[in-house]
């Protein structure tokens, strides 16, 4: 059973503050970090911030860390929930306690907080791997796959200085036959990619972005590209190695026009694209670069693009801010992607 809930209010990597929660049980304390990213999508869980401008600019999560121990947590151990045996019912306790279909009025940094420090009370209660305990919850059957990477190498969008709009391109070794060899092709391409850019731009250009890619001062998305495919093969692995994007387009995208704006970073600069010429666009890009994955290509209330892409795309496309943890988007995604 829980004997007791803490929490404490930390830094991310970025220097915002977010919610720690510690979950003691007989098999010992647990603990889970709640960080979030430059870029959410608006349909997301609400995560809940103090809005007191005279603390780290109205960013701070005292309040997500008072309603854990004076409300979530006191009412979990009250109840005698038992990790090991009750994932399913202490994350159903936790949104009704909340009764918001956003989880705004206690915060989903409070109530996830919580469940992921439960969800490791209860794979150590069992004897078990995190991964095989979440197996279990979710009912679902074996053999397993350990993923392949995707490695975020090169920034743009709101994650970097530089007047790229698409937020990040990835790597991809696809052609590793372990992790651990993925992660060194990884690594020996990411090297090649750091001397390529200080070649190419000069060694002040290969400082970094907001998630650890480069960000060198480059406009487009081919410009990217051509850098990863020139460190693909200065590292020797070409043909081991995929490329992936993350436009985060919803960044770009205005409501009023219906368009993107590719230049929304550059005032220098008037490119924008319809929905149309989006498609096209990463059409082109796939059949030039290969591209095998393409995360929030549209923005997240352009479903008319997203289905009339996905009917005959031939690569993998991942709903980030689309779905953003919400179970009524993910369901209407499946209705339309049918």
């Amino acid at each position: 059973m829980i004997e007791s809930i803490k929490a404490a209010e930390r830094l991310d990597s970025r220097g915002k503050p977010t919610v720690q929660v510690a979950v003691t049980t007989s098999h010992g304390t647990f603990y889970s970090l709640v960080p979030s990213g430059a870029s959410t999508g608006k349909h997301e869980a609400l995560e809940l911030r103090d809005g007191d401008m005279s603390r780290f600019g109205g960013m701070g999560t005292t309040r997500a860390v008072a309603n854990v121990e004076t409300l979530l947590g006191p009412a979990l151990v009250e109840h005698k929930f038992d990790p090991k045996t009750q994932l399913k019912e202490i994350d159903k306790f936790m949104k009704e306690l909340d009764g918001t279909a956003d989880k705004s009025r206690l915060g989903a940094n409070a109530i996830l907080g919580i469940s992921m420090a439960c969800a490791r009370a209860g794979a150590a209660a069992k004897g078990v791997p995190l991964y095989e305990f979440i197996r279990q919850e979710a009912g679902l059957e074996g053999p397993y796959t350990v993923p392949v990477p995707f490695l975020n190498v090169l920034n743009g969008g709101v994650h970097s200085g530089n007047t790229m709009a698409f937020q990040e391109l990835m790597i991809a070794p696809t052609g590793a036959e372990s992790f651990a060899e993925g992660i060194r092709l990884a690594v020996d391409v990411y090297s090649a990619l750091k001397t390529i850019i200080a070649d190419r731009f000069g060694a002040p250009a290969t400082g970094i972005g907001d998630e650890g890619g480069f960000a060198p001062p480059i406009s487009s998305l081919e410009e990217g590209l051509d850098l990863m495919v020139a460190a693909v093969e200065k590292a020797g692995h070409t043909g081991r190695i995929k490329f992936a994007c993350d436009p985060a387009s919803s960044e770009f995208f205005d409501q009023e026009s219906g368009l993107y704006d590719l230049s929304f970073k550059d005032k220098t600069s008037n490119e924008t694209r319809t929905s149309e010429e989006m498609q096209q666009l990463y059409k082109a890009i796939i059949g030039k670069y290969g591209l095998v994955l393409l995360e929030d290509p549209f923005a997240e209330d352009d479903w008319s693009s997203w289905t009339e892409f996905n009917r005959d795309c031939t690569i993998e496309l991942v709903g980030d801010d689309l779905l953003c943890t919400n179970v009524d988007r993910i369901k209407l995604a499946s209705e339309k992607k049918r």
